[in-house]
């Protein structure tokens, strides 16, 4: 009992900071003209889908924490799995996006505003979410599952890994499915981004001054950082696919479940003095409305 309690409070915390974090970035953002470019237009889509992401499943597993009978209908495990996958695969494409707008930002600076315009944004945009929808939605629409070997799920939420294990007869379709999936999701944006790190990096060691070396690395250590974590625990669960490592995925699916949510607008602001600034500008600007 002590351990639920403790398992809940520290989830109920994550997600609350969760909450107001993604919250704190977007506002400020939308609510300061000076950050309207492509890099906090994306950035917001990333608070954005992080916001909703943990939303999908954290809920549901703090209503479950103190259940004997931790109980989701069909249809409602089935909208949770195709929520996550749309949103968990659109940001890994967009991770890809904005490492993207960093090299354009630090190799072509003078061409920036240009290349990353907002009709740039708004058409990305629509391919990131268009395109990801088909690929999540569309397969098990074609094909739908068809359950018959139980009904517990190992594990916290609807994952598409899990769900196979209760799919009746041959599941090479799926498989197949979550291999392209895979492809074209996780490895050709994580390749993406290596490219235009490596890319970067060179622009960056042509910078005579060591203060614009250093601004430059800046501005790119917050993304870095949030691709590792993402990557990193994502494909390692879906890398594998046999029966004794799908009934692990579970602890790893908290990484990118309910911790990286909670920790990138952290990363993205704390590390960013424009944010800061924007919002300490925001604070004054309410004070003083709040003294007339």
């Amino acid at each position: 009992m002590q351990m639920s309690i403790l398992l809940f409070v520290g989830l109920l915390l994550i997600y609350i900071f969760t909450i107001l974090g993604n919250s704190f970035l977007i506002c400020t953002v939308i609510l300061s003209p000076q950050l309207h470019t492509a890099m906090y237009y994306f950035l917001c889509n990333l608070s954005f889908i992080d916001l909703f992401y943990s939303s999908n499943t954290v809920p549901k597993f703090l209503l479950d924490v103190f259940s004997k009978h931790r109980k989701i209908s069909v249809i409602g495990c089935l909208t949770q799995m195709y929520f996550g996958l749309i949103l968990g695969n659109t940001e890994y494409v967009l991770l890809a996006v904005m490492s993207y707008d960093r090299y354009i930002a630090i190799c072509f600076p003078l061409y920036y505003t240009v290349i990353m315009s907002w009709r740039t944004c708004k058409y990305l945009t629509v391919i990131m979410w268009a395109g990801n929808f088909m690929l999540s939605v569309i397969p098990t629409t074609l094909k739908p599952f068809v359950f018959c070997k139980g009904n517990k799920l190992n594990h916290f939420a609807c994952e598409s890994l899990a769900l196979l294990e209760l799919v009746c007869g041959d599941i090479s379709f799926y498989k197949f499915i979550l291999f392209i999936g895979s492809l074209f999701v996780l490895f050709l944006p994580l390749v993406f981004i290596i490219v235009s790190y490596i890319c970067i990096i060179i622009s960056i060691l042509k910078i005579n001054s060591a203060d614009g070396r250093s601004k430059a690395f800046s501005t790119c250590a917050s993304h870095l950082t949030v691709v590792f974590m993402l990557y990193g625990s994502c494909m390692t669960t879906y890398t594998g696919q046999g029966k004794q490592y799908s009934s692990n995925i579970k602890y790893i699916s908290i990484i990118y479940g309910a911790v990286t949510p909670v920790l990138n607008p952290f990363i993205y602001s704390l590390r960013n003095n424009e944010v800061k600034t924007a919002f300490r500008k925001l604070l004054t600007r309410y004070s003083a409305s709040r003294s007339l």
